[in-house]
């Protein structure tokens, strides 16, 4: 009789999040990675203002998860195209006018759910995460 932990069953999968140009802030960059994230940085792959549908491609190509501030990319025809064909899973930070300090709290806070969420669904897809921390599906 195999045992629960049989060949079948997958090992997670080791998530690497990409932090787009509006989230690329040192300290947050190292708020996640001490609470145990593996972090790709905008400023180490791409020139500041690249078209959002380049990195999201590239994103995409290397499976990265999508951490963001930029509200507005769910209505952008061609980063949703980009986001899509991509397959790309995204969460946008959508908690306001906070400080980077606060966004890494929230985040870290919101890390578990995101990386189950992740398990779970492979993409493409949007979340927002607000104050509370807590991912709600926007698409």
């Amino acid at each position: 009789m195999p045992s629960a932990a049989s060949s079948t069953s997958r090992p997670p999968e080791r998530l690497v999040f990409f932090l787009d140009e509006s989230l690329d802030s040192l300290s947050l960059v190292n708020a996640l990675r001490v609470a145990g994230a593996t972090i790709e940085r905008h400023a180490d792959h791409f020139k500041k203002g690249t078209p959002d549908e380049v990195w999201l491609q590239h994103a995409g190509s290397q499976n990265w998860i999508v951490l963001t501030r930029d509200t507005r990319i769910r209505y952008r025809q061609l980063e949703r195209i980009a986001l899509t064909n991509a397959q790309v899973r995204s969460f946008v930070f959508t908690g306001g006018n906070v400080t980077m300090k606060d966004t890494a709290n929230i985040l870290i806070k919101a890390l578990p759910r995101i990386n189950a969420l992740c398990q779970l669904h492979p993409g493409p897809f949007i979340y927002h995460i607000g104050r509370g921390g807590n991912p709600i599906r926007m698409s």
